[in-house]
C-alpha cells in the first residue's frame, strides 16, 4: 500500500470508528451480506474447517454455525476499527476481566506472568483493555505484517492504553529488557506454524493439528506462571475475559504439557460457542502424513 492510499484508507477507518455502536452494527449487518452472499469470502475454507471439526453435527447445524460466524466476523471487523477512537471508559465497560486477582497476585509477589489466548471472541480488544487494568507493563506479542504502514496503524490501536507491542522474533529480547520488573507477556497460541516449525501435532477439534511450541519454550526459559484468557461474548459488543490459572511452575511440567493445556482451553471455548473462532483461517495446512512424504 503506497503512502497516499494508506492515508486515505486510514482517514476512512478513523471516520468509521467515530460512528456510534448502533450505526456501526447497522453497517455490520450489510457487511455480513456482502461477505457471505456476494463475495463468498473463504466460504470453502470455512465449510471444510467446520465439517472436519464437528463430524457429529448435521449439515444444517454446520451451515447455521457458518452463517453465525460470518455475522460475527463482520461485527469483529467493525469493532476492531472502533478501537481507533474508543474511549477508555467505553472499552472498560465492554471488555470486562473476571478473576483478574489471580494475575495481580502473581505480580504483587514479584513474578512476571505469561498470558495465553487464541483468535476467539474479540481478541483485538484484549491488548487494549488489559493495559487499563494493570500498572505493570503488558507486552503483547504479534506476528509482523508485510505492509509496515498497516502494521503501524494496528499497533497504534492496540497500544493506545499502555500495552507494548512486541514482534514475535524479538520476544525474548524484550522480556530481558523488562526482567527487573514484574510484567505480563500476552501470547496468541493458535497461529499456524510454517512447515519447518511443524514439529509437534496434537488432537485439536478432531484433527491432528500442528501447534507452535513458542509458549512452552518461553515458559521453560522464564519459569513464569501461565494464565489463560478465556474470552466469552456476552452480547453484541460486550465481552467477558475470564482469567484462569493454567501452570504455576512451568519447570515442573513434562514436554508438551503446556502446549496441550492451552490448546485444550481454547478447544473448550470453541466447542461451547463455535461461531466466535476464526474459521476463515487456513489452520490445517499440514498433517503428520504429508510432512513425512516430503
Amino acid at each position: 500500500m503506497n503512502r497516499v492510499t494508506f492515508r486515505i484508507t486510514a482517514s476512512i477507518l478513523y471516520l468509521i470508528s467515530l460512528l456510534p455502536f448502533p450505526v456501526l452494527y447497522f453497517f455490520s449487518d450489510i457487511l455480513y451480506i456482502f461477505l457471505y452472499y456476494i463475495v463468498k469470502y473463504r466460504r470453502k475454507v470455512v465449510l471444510n474447517n467446520l465439517l472436519n471439526s464437528f463430524p457429529e453435527k448435521s449439515r444444517s447445524e454446520i451451515e447455521q454455525i457458518e452463517k453465525r460466524f460470518y455475522h460475527y466476523l463482520a461485527d469483529l471487523m467493525l469493532e476492531s476499527v472502533k478501537t481507533i477512537s474508543i474511549s477508555a471508559k467505553e472499552i472498560k465497560k465492554r471488555f470486562v476481566f473476571k478473576n483478574l486477582e489471580i494475575l495481580k497476585t502473581y505480580l504483587q509477589d514479584g513474578r512476571s506472568v505469561i498470558a495465553v489466548s487464541g483468535h476467539y471472541g474479540n481478541w483485538e480488544w484484549g491488548p487494549v483493555a488489559i493495559g487499563l487494568e494493570l500498572t505493570e507493563k503488558v507486552l503483547v506479542v504479534y506476528k509482523p505484517l508485510s505492509d509496515k504502514r498497516f502494521e503501524g496503524l494496528l499497533n497504534s490501536m492496540r497500544s493506545r492504553f499502555g500495552s507494548v507491542m512486541v514482534p514475535m522474533k524479538l520476544t525474548l529480547r524484550k522480556v530481558i529488557e523488562y526482567k527487573n520488573e514484574p510484567n505480563v507477556l500476552v501470547l496468541v497460541g493458535d497461529q499456524t506454524p510454517t512447515r519447518e516449525e511443524s514439529q509437534y501435532f496434537t488432537n485439536f477439534l478432531n484433527q491432528q493439528t500442528a501447534v507452535f511450541l513458542g509458549v512452552e519454550k518461553i515458559a521453560f526459559k522464564l519459569k513464569n506462571p501461565i494464565v489463560y484468557f478465556s474470552i466469552n461474548r456476552i452480547k453484541r459488543g460486550y465481552y467477558e475475559c475470564l482469567v484462569k490459572s493454567l501452570i504455576d511452575n512451568p519447570e515442573d511440567t513434562k514436554e508438551h504439557e503446556i502446549t496441550d493445556a492451552h490448546t485444550k482451553e481454547l478447544e473448550k471455548n470453541i466447542c461451547f460457542q463455535p461461531e466466535y473462532w476464526l474459521w476463515s483461517h487456513k489452520r490445517w495446512k499440514f498433517s503428520p502424513e504429508n510432512l513425512k512424504n516430503d
